[in-house]
Order: C-alpha cells, then sequence, then structure tokens
C-alpha cells in the first residue's frame, strides 16, 4: 500500500516533506527496510538536500537555472522545457533507508519536492517496504 500526499506549489520552490513522510513511516509499524517517495510528475521532482540554511535552496535554484536556462530554441510547446531537463537531472523519487519506524537521514538532510512549473497541485506517493 502507499500514501498520497497533496501539495499546492507556488513557482519554482522546494518544499520539505520530511515531516509527511516521517509520519507515515511512523505509523506503518515498519521497523526496517526502505520508504520510496516519488513524484509521478514531469516538471517537479523529488530530492534530498540540506535543511538548515535556506541559502543552500537558494543557490540551488540559482544553478539549476543556470545549467538549464529558459531558451527560445526549445520545441515543446507548453514553455516548460527547461522545467523537464531539470527534474531529468534530479529524479522524480529517493529512497531512504527505515531504521526503528524512522528515517535513516543525516543530520542535516531533508526530504524535498522541488517544483519547477508551478503553481500547480502535485501528488507525491510515499511506499515503505519492509526489509
Amino acid at each position: 500500500m502507499y500514501h498520497t500526499l497533496t501539495i499546492q506549489t507556488q513557482k519554482d520552490g522546494f518544499y520539505d516533506l520530511t515531516g509527511k513522510v516521517r509520519d507515515i513511516v511512523a505509523s506503518s509499524k515498519i521497523e526496517s527496510g526502505i520508504c520510496v517517495i516519488y513524484s509521478p510528475h514531469t516538471s517537479c521532482g523529488i530530492t534530498i538536500n540540506e535543511n538548515a540554511d535556506p541559502d543552500v535552496q537558494h543557490d540551488l535554484k540559482i544553478a539549476y537555472t543556470q545549467a538549464f536556462p529558459e531558451d527560445s530554441s526549445y520545441r515543446h510547446n507548453e514553455g516548460n522545457s527547461s522545467a523537464h531537463a531539470k527534474v531529468s537531472a534530479i529524479g522524480s523519487s529517493a529512497t531512504v533507508f527505515v531504521e526503528k519506524c524512522d528515517l535513516l537521514l543525516g543530520i542535516w538532510q531533508a526530504v524535498y519536492l522541488v517544483e519547477f512549473d508551478g503553481p500547480r497541485t502535485r501528488r507525491v506517493f510515499v511506499k515503505v517496504i519492509a526489509e
């Protein structure tokens, strides 16, 4: 069984899912296993990164924009090709070990949905699998 999180996003931003995912893991009662966090969208992704300094998120947004700028030569007619490229680079899922009914994250780590094409209503699927 999987759980669905619904996130209302704004334009380009990081949305910390860690607390909600931790709640799902705790309620699963699974002592040891893995947790998969997956976005079924093509213009927002899932990543794990620092949660202590908000400047990291700011800097990552700059880096993504520099690596994948808007370009008038893109052929996709919706105008969000750079969002698709960014998601292809960071990915649409993350897998985290589960131990003692909790995510085994580093002290500074958090799980984020990264929006590149908002505002949108996004779904994120979370599945906890026992060892």
